[in-house]
């Protein structure tokens, strides 16, 4: 008896040969093929991206790139030798178009409506037809090394823009190094074209100082109401502030903000007269209605035409350079000077000197200077 198999004709069909011949394998006598085609070969060493020069990226920048701006950025905040070689590289030849900007320096505790500020603030520049550029320096933290980089999220209008341009902190390194490459970052915007440059800083410790020694204008925003202790910490960046202006002057808020500007005006008057010869105001405004934030920038104006007249402004800018050359070769001096052979173990070792009392404070810094 047939099977059904036979039935339907298929009786005679061989059994599946179990080591199947591939159907890319050669037959005997034929050459076999190259693995990629000599053509495709020669076609991909073409397409292979090529690195982009130090001479490019500078070219690009000044003309506007975008693109050439974010990656000479990223070069500053590398800590690569190789990328800090080229990043400086880079600022050397661009230097020539840079310093055409107003530079402000933006302060306050977290939750006093910065971003919210700076975004009213600079969309009030772009319909001005200005080009702005927005910094930041924020410490970043000891322990994790990580930084606040949300910023950029909370100005949508700004960072839509064309002539705006946002760029976070970077996100690890002593508050020097952070300061130096946002600085740097600084001279390449201005090189590409950006007019004003915003620098801001969460207004926590040391930051504000490093910002104010790099910026024309210093602007402290400041809210009503806040404790004495919140005050406290502000004082001595009071003495700094160009500019003080309480935010969210409106609703309900706003009799509380203009009982504070008086209050404010009051307290800037006991302060010794700045070298600047312009008498630093207080004045309210709104992040959220835009209300003062036009008067705001008009002092600006006011500030920089008053210290361009009386040379406080240029006289600044060079003592400003000056200073982070010193700040910078005091760094990069002791970064050599631990790198050296032996010099951790010889400190440690003066360490325990000193824990121990056996020797004086300068006689082991002289030891160590000496070996």
């Amino acid at each position: 008896m047939e099977s059904p198999n036979e039935d339907r004709g298929i009786k005679n069909q061989k059994e599946p040969d179990p080591n199947p011949k591939s159907a890319l394998s050669v037959n005997p006598g034929v050459a076999d093929a190259p693995a990629i085609s000599p053509y495709i070969r020669d076609q991909r060493k073409t397409l292979t991206r090529k690195e982009t020069t130090a001479e490019e990226l500078a070219e690009g920048i000044v003309s506007g790139n975008r693109t050439h701006l974010s990656k000479a950025i990223t070069l500053v905040e590398s800590n690569l030798e190789a990328h800090n070689d080229k990043a400086q590289a880079i600022l050397e030849l661009v230097m020539p178009k840079v310093g055409n900007s107003v530079r402000i320096g933006i302060t306050g505790v977290p939750g006093v409506g910065k971003s919210t500020f700076i975004e009213s603030f600079g969309s009030y520049l772009l319909e001005k037809n200005h080009k702005l550029a927005v910094l930041a320096i924020d410490p970043s933290s000891q322990r994790t090394k990580g930084s606040i980089l949300g910023d950029k999220t909370r100005m949508e209008i700004l960072s839509k823009s064309a002539n705006a341009f946002i760029r976070p902190s970077p996100s690890s390194g002593s508050l020097g190094g952070v300061a130096r490459k946002t600085r740097e970052s600084m001279y390449l915007c201005e090189a590409a074209g950006f007019d004003t440059i915003i620098i801001e800083t969460v207004g926590v410790g040391q930051s504000e100082t490093q910002v104010h020694s790099m910026v024309d204008f210093f602007l402290l925003l400041m809210l009503a109401g806040a404790g004495d202790e919140l005050q406290g910490i502000k004082r001595g960046i009071m003495e700094m502030a160009d500019l003080i202006a309480i935010n969210k002057a409106d609703g309900a808020n706003e009799p509380f903000a203009m009982r504070a500007r008086v209050e404010y005006e009051s307290a800037l008057h006991l302060f010794p007269a700045p070298e600047s010869k312009w008498t630093p105001r207080a004045t309210t405004c709104s992040g959220i209605g835009g209300k003062g934030i036009e008067e705001i920038w008009n002092l600006i104006l006011d500030y920089v035409s008053t210290t361009k007249t009386n040379g406080y402004y240029a006289k600044n800018r060079e003592d400003q350079t000056r200073m982070w050359f010193e700040e910078t070769l005091k760094e990069v001096v002791l970064e050599k000077y631990f790198a050296r052979p032996g010099k951790k173990e010889s400190i440690l070792e003066s360490e325990k000197k000193l824990m121990s009392g056996k020797s004086t404070l300068l006689k082991e810094i002289k030891h160590l200077m000496d070996t």
